[in-house]
């Protein structure tokens, strides 16, 4: 498993000099699903997970802990980013309302930050299918812990 934290407060993944690939892959349960980045940062970060049969439930729609998956990992690479020198996160509460069945499409989250204090950094989370419908909206609360 990758390890690393981040030691300079800039603006993207890739100032601070890591790429989007190595975020996910310092994320081994992210990466299993195939979750990627298409941008990181503290003001916006955007995550795709591509569809596949292996994570829908027996009906054939994608599965609400997949939704979930992606709105966390989205919701904490966006903290993370925005935290102090040496600090890590963890999500310490996270709250999904689903409002439409995914089938056959990949799905995007869009994590923006709502709050970003000191203790705590609070971020919305929006999920959308192909066709840009919203699917679920996720607020969930990142612990800052200081390095």
């Amino acid at each position: 498993m990758t390890s690393w934290v981040m030691d300079d407060q800039t603006s993207t993944a890739e100032a601070r000099g890591v790429t989007p690939d190595e975020i996910v892959a310092a994320m081994p349960f992210a990466a299993g699903l195939g979750i990627r980045l298409e941008t990181a940062g503290p003001d916006e970060t955007v995550a795709v997970l591509p569809w596949s049969d292996a994570h829908t439930t027996a009906g054939g729609l994608l599965h609400g802990g997949a939704l979930m998956a992606l709105a966390d990992t989205a919701g904490a690479v966006c903290a993370f980013l925005g935290l102090p020198p040496g600090a890590r996160t963890a999500t310490t509460e996270s709250g999904t309302h689903l409002f439409r069945a995914v089938a056959g499409s990949a799905v995007r989250a869009t994590a923006r930050p709502v709050h970003a204090g000191r203790t705590q950094v609070v971020v919305q989370t929006d999920l959308t299918d192909d066709r840009g419908r919203l699917v679920a909206r996720t607020t969930q609360t990142q612990a800052v812990i200081p390095g």
